[in-house]
């Protein structure tokens, strides 16, 4: 792993992989950069790629009080850490810190955002015996029982939640379960402005499965709606974790983007 200094003076880790333009991939809440193993081969056979732990997960470090400007912060440090224009790719929270890195720095070219969470744009609401619960697994340090808990309120079948189980990435997920609750809170505080992203010309594809929550499918057509030059892909029959479900689909997009050439239409 290799490391650069955030702006609050954490620690900011990263795997370091391939040959080419470098493409760096921010990854979601419950999970570290493991999370994108399953496309970072084939990624690296066109670019250099930066799979980013962010704060308080893997081997990055944490700063308290903890606040979701400080990744956003974490994201534009390791962008203006690395010489010459980044692609950038966020999934679900990392893509929410991507599009607000994308305020932070001018060193992007593109950016590719995966299903962000912006619950602003859509009403949600926890059944009223959640916060309890939740609250009665913390208190018992069972972070897998806060894991499968919150993955189940998310609207996860039985059948999806048994096949993330079966990932390598599981014991990882399990390990970052700590951090999912404050950046849940977050999201839930979090207010999109589109006015504040009317002069954000970079080009931005958007990816969101044709079976996601509809809180992932509002907010991608909220930004859709607000960035002046986006595309959206809707990707058939897959849920939240395209990068999981379907990796090589999930490249094709990244690559069909990110090496055509002019602006994104």
């Amino acid at each position: 792993m290799e490391y650069v200094i955030s702006h609050d003076g954490t620690r900011i880790a990263y795997a370091r992989s391939g040959v080419g333009p470098p493409l760096v991939l921010i990854h979601g809440t419950g999970i570290e950069h493991s999370y994108w193993d399953p496309v970072a081969s084939d990624l690296g056979r066109h670019f250099t790629v930066y799979r980013v732990d962010r704060r308080g997960r893997g081997q990055s470090g944490d700063t308290a009080p903890y606040a979701i400007q400080r990744e956003f912060e974490d994201v534009a440090a390791i962008i203006e850490s690395i010489a010459g224009d980044v692609f950038l790719v966020g999934h679900s929270y990392g893509a929410l810190c991507s599009l607000e890195a994308a305020l932070l720095t001018t060193n992007i070219s593109k950016v590719i955002l995966n299903e962000p969470p912006m619950y602003t744009t859509v009403e949600v609401t926890l059944p009223a015996d959640v916060p309890a619960a939740l609250l009665a697994c913390v208190e018992a340090g069972e972070w897998e029982k806060v894991l499968v808990l919150l993955y189940e309120v998310g609207g996860m079948s039985d059948a999806e939640l048994h096949w993330l189980k079966s990932l390598p990435s599981w014991r990882a997920r399990i390990q970052a379960a700590p951090t999912m609750l404050r950046e849940i809170l977050s999201v839930r505080e979090y207010a999109f402005d589109p006015v504040r992203f009317k002069d954000l010309k970079m080009p931005v594809l958007l990816l969101v499965g044709g079976e996601t929550d509809s809180v992932y499918t509002a907010a991608t057509e909220a930004l859709h709606a607000s960035l002046p030059n986006s595309r959206l892909a809707v990707l058939p029959g897959q849920p939240h974790d395209a990068a999981l479900t379907v990796p090589e689909i999930f490249v094709q997009q990244v690559l069909r983007f990110l090496q055509e050439n002019g602006p994104a239409i």
